[in-house]
């Protein structure tokens, strides 16, 4: 699989926006459309005021196509559920800093199985609750709306967090991708490129697009 680098815009739609009847299709759909990852929201109705669904899920789509896998776990126990994603096929697991768990050594976990390791904060949550992960991860995720539910307006103060993530990378000579989840369309894309994020999520501005594959291309161009 190709090895990415936080130079390189990346495309990520959201299966959370998919038709849910035609999920094979819709992956295929994605995937010719020119998204380069398929993001993969994990609910668990307690972190997040949501479900949506598990490892059964995640390990269809992998069986079925070769996307990177980016799996955003909205859980409140990632530690005791990670075995089950890190079977399920995930190229990249991301949890939460606010969640119930040590959050290094979960971390430290996900990359001693060989996947990519992810920390994802809220929009509550400051900067500097991630400061001491950020050597140990390969993508920041500051959410650009409240978690749990697609549909939402991007807030685009969140922005300052993007920022401050792009240049403490370049002070400390990381390499983590900054991703932006929630309200992401080609005016917003454009925005959050701006700010030094890479790996833009789109849900409903991708799979619910009359032509999905010039959603794609314009914010990959934004």
């Amino acid at each position: 699989m190709k090895k990415w680098h936080h130079t390189d815009r990346i495309l990520a739609p959201s299966l959370l926006a998919a038709d849910w009847g035609r999920v094979t299709e819709e992956v295929t759909r994605a995937i010719n459309s020119g998204a380069d990852w398929l993001h993969l929201d994990v609910m668990d109705g307690h972190f997040v005021d949501n479900i949506s669904f598990g490892p059964q899920m995640i390990q269809a789509i992998h069986e079925s196509t070769d996307i990177f896998l980016d799996v955003h776990l909205m859980i409140s126990r990632p530690d005791h559920y990670l075995p089950r994603f890190l079977a399920c096929g995930a190229n990249m697991i991301t949890v939460h800093v606010e969640a119930d768990h040590n959050v290094a050594h979960t971390l430290a976990e996900i990359r001693k199985a060989g996947v990519l390791a992810g920390l994802a904060l809220n929009p509550a949550t400051p900067f500097e609750e991630v400061v001491p992960h950020l050597a140990h991860i390969d993508l920041l995720l500051p959410m650009t709306v409240i978690p749990g539910f697609g549909g939402q307006a991007f807030m685009e103060d969140m922005m300052r967090k993007v920022e401050a993530a792009a240049a403490y990378r370049e002070a400390h000579g990381l390499e983590f991708h900054i991703e932006v989840d929630g309200g992401v369309n080609p005016t917003t894309a454009a925005i959050a490129a701006k700010a030094g994020a890479n790996v833009l999520v789109a849900g409903s501005s991708a799979f619910g697009a009359t032509d999905m594959k010039a959603a794609i291309t314009a914010m990959r161009e934004a």
